[in-house]
């Protein structure tokens, strides 16, 4: 936390803090969620400006309970935060939204700087730990942020029982769908509840991962132990202008 905000970054969670699914890795409260609150997009704008920030991260809980599973709300809240912080640059996290082209394009079309949409794992394990979501529709989210001409992001945890050569064919998969940046980090099971650690990655595994993607042609690949997904996100940011410059 420390070492992200030093460096003027922070991750808010939009969307009320309980998802409607129940994915055996996460630790985010599952149920019925409240109402949405329309003041949130303002708030969450006000919020990044008090604490004048240069980059903040937006991630959400699922809301399958909302007829457009929340993508206006997300829309407006990339408005609000652009509106008040015209020189903040923008990541999103987002959910599959189903898979529901019409509703990933709002969130497109309110123009963040990078959308990241999360594989967590490979598909052999997608079924295991995810409750929801699918591979391939994940794939599908991925290859319309590309189309887009908006910088995509992925992320997956290490641990669960996936094999080297598994997580290759994710790099590969990503790869066809046009990903631009990587995130791979260890997974730690939250509770006894939650999907058991298959296994401790070692940092050596973690550097030939990173090695092993920047080869396969992703601009970016974080992978050690700690990462999380908006880990170095401010660095990634500045990729990406210093490239237009």
């Amino acid at each position: 936390m420390s070492e992200c905000w030093g460096k003027g970054t922070a991750t808010f969670m939009i969307s009320g803090d309980i998802c409607t699914r129940c994915c055996k890795f996460c630790n985010t409260a599952t149920g019925v969620p409240l109402p949405l609150d329309p003041a949130e997009p303002n708030h969450v704008a006000e919020s990044i400006s008090l604490m004048k920030l240069s980059h903040a991260v937006i991630t959400s809980v699922d809301r399958d309970d909302l007829p457009d599973l929340g993508a206006a709300h997300w829309a407006q809240t990339i408005r609000e935060i652009k509106r008040l912080n015209p020189e903040t640059t923008i990541e999103v996290l987002i959910p599959d939204f189903q898979g529901k082209e019409e509703l990933i394009a709002q969130v497109i079309e309110a123009r963040p700087d990078i959308i990241s949409h999360n594989m967590e794992t490979v598909k052999r394990i997608t079924p295991l730990v995810r409750s929801a979501a699918k591979y391939d529709t994940s794939l599908k989210v991925i290859r319309q942020i590309v189309d887009s001409g908006t910088t995509a992001k992925s992320g997956i945890m290490a641990g669960l029982g996936e094999t080297p050569e598994e997580v290759e064919e994710l790099m590969d998969d990503l790869r066809q769908a046009g990903c631009h940046i990587l995130t791979i980090g260890q997974y730690l099971q939250p509770s006894f509840k939650h999907y058991p650690v298959a296994e401790y990655v070692t940092p050596a595994q973690f550097a030939a991962y990173k090695e092993i993607g920047l080869a396969k042609g992703f601009d970016q690949v974080e992978s050690a132990p700690l990462v999380r997904s908006s880990y170095h996100a401010e660095k990634q940011i500045r990729y990406y202008k210093k490239e237009v410059e």
